[in-house]
């Protein structure tokens, strides 16, 4: 409890990193132990990418406030994001035992949860909380099927979050309609 605590003083207390990759960038691909509802899985972006875009969300630490909201607030909007051919999946620093009962109690078991015990994909999305690099920073990424970062947003606040990946992933939707039209 006392480490969660300093966690949550740390990151109320820092500023955000200002680097996140940009829309246009390469996502770099991963693979990670995962869990939807407590149950265990590898998730691979690249399978999830062949079925529509992903929103792959960084936050710091399960069970903190932030985090909880935000893990709310994403598992009410999974229906939007399957309606328009969108997954969602977090990533933490957090170990998978922990995930999976934050998967079920906070996210409701409406999308995985991946664990980046050793950082790695953190450190690849430029997601590291910059006064903590140990700990994810809340960084939120749209990417499109074919690998590319359409949107990228970062903010401790988690208010956001969804609302902002939401509408790009509809700007994406859009965009694709108009393209098929042709």
């Amino acid at each position: 409890m006392k480490y969660l605590l300093s966690i949550a003083l740390i990151v109320a207390a820092a500023g955000p990193a200002a680097a996140t990759l940009k829309p246009g960038a390469k996502a770099p691909d991963f693979s990670a132990p995962a869990t939807l509802g407590g149950k265990e899985f590898n998730f691979q972006l690249a399978n999830a990418l062949g079925k529509g875009p992903v929103v792959l969300y960084f936050y710091p630490a399960a069970f903190t406030t932030g985090c909880t909201i935000e893990a709310h607030n994403f598992s009410e909007a999974v229906p939007q994001f399957k309606a328009l051919g969108a997954s969602v999946i977090g990533v933490s620093r957090d170990d998978i035992k922990t995930l999976d009962k934050f998967s079920v109690q906070e996210c409701r078991s409406a999308f995985p949860v991946a664990a980046d015990g050793s950082g790695a994909i953190t450190k690849a999305y430029d997601a590291r909380l910059s006064a903590l690099l140990s700990v994810s920073d809340r960084t939120s990424y749209v990417i499109s099927p074919d690998g590319v970062i359409l949107y990228s947003y970062r903010a401790l606040d988690p208010d956001h979050h969804v609302s902002n990946t939401l509408e790009a992933v509809r700007a994406w939707d859009e965009a694709q309609k108009k393209l098929d039209r042709r």
